[in-house]
């Protein structure tokens, strides 16, 4: 049997027993299922209700869930329902690209840190704990303040200060890994730096990314809500799950009318768990100590 029979065996071999451990996951099944569930009724908004979610409707205003608003309407008289359909579009959008930016530019970075060492590794190191200095959400808020509200700008700032937590983990995989026998012999053989970087060692870095970029899409879907709620995120006229609290943060609509602050929080609440289980689950399955 060749060397490379034996490693597909392996390979086979060790994917069965992380599905394994993933399926015998009760809440990771149970945040997948949400996830993939919620996100969908996000991206086929159009196809799940024909209200405009900016549609204003003085005659409908402050209404209770019905059977023609089940979730009821808002102090302009928008259907909440809509709202929270379409208000998922950009705010998974925002969470999504925001960590799988990070999650390249994080692993990039942490490729060349790791794997050279030195002064390059010294720099690098120094940047990010300077970033990680600051409390994350006030120099979010600095940044969104100085380049303005919009849904671009909000990626743009979340992927400048997010990537050090994914640098860091592959920059410590690599530390580990430069130093195995098959890196080695690759090197005495003049295969090119960005080749072993790439082709031999990132393909072992992959587990743990994956599990950084699912617990940072809740991160940054958690960020856009705080910031869209204080009014320093996406412009309030762009439905999203931030501006939806935003709009319901008047006194009298958190006494009289709750439902307009109590179901979007609970929606948001309850996609954001559901992420976090499914990044449990991912790291409990692909971790190979367990």
């Amino acid at each position: 049997m060749t060397d490379k029979v034996i490693k597909k065996e392996k390979k086979s071999s060790l994917a069965k027993r992380s599905l394994n451990k993933f399926l015998d996951n009760k809440l990771a099944i149970f945040g997948m299922l949400v996830v993939i569930i919620m996100t969908l009724m996000s991206i086929f908004a159009p196809l799940i209700t024909k209200v405009d979610p900016n549609a204003i409707d003085m005659a409908m205003i402050n209404q209770a869930p019905s059977g023609e608003h089940i979730f009821g309407t808002d102090s302009t008289g928008r259907d909440l329902f809509a709202r929270l359909l379409y208000g998922g579009r950009i705010s998974i959008l925002i969470g999504v690209v925001s960590a799988m930016t990070t999650s390249i530019i994080g692993t990039i970075i942490g490729l060349i840190s790791g794997y050279y060492g030195g002064k390059v590794d010294t720099l690098f190191l120094r940047l990010s704990e300077i970033l990680q200095s600051f409390p994350m959400t006030i120099l979010v808020m600095v940044l969104v303040t100085i380049v303005g509200p919009s849904v671009k700008n909000m990626i743009v700032v979340f992927t400048l200060i997010g990537w050090m937590a994914v640098f860091r983990i592959v920059r410590n995989e690599v530390l580990r890994l430069r130093e195995e026998t098959y890196v080695q012999v690759n090197k005495a053989f003049g295969i090119n730096d960005a080749a072993i970087m790439f082709k031999e060692i990132f393909p072992n870095t992959i587990s743990p990314i994956i599990v950084a970029t699912t617990i940072n899409i809740a991160f940054f879907i958690l960020e856009e809500t705080g910031l869209s709620f204080l009014g320093l995120g996406v412009p309030t006229n762009v439905p999203t799950w931030g501006t939806i609290i935003n709009s319901a943060k008047s006194i009298t609509v958190i006494q009289m009318y709750k439902w307009q602050w109590l179901i979007p929080g609970a929606v948001i609440s309850l996609f954001v768990m559901s992420v976090n289980f499914l990044g449990d689950g991912l790291r409990d399955a692909l971790d190979p100590k367990n």
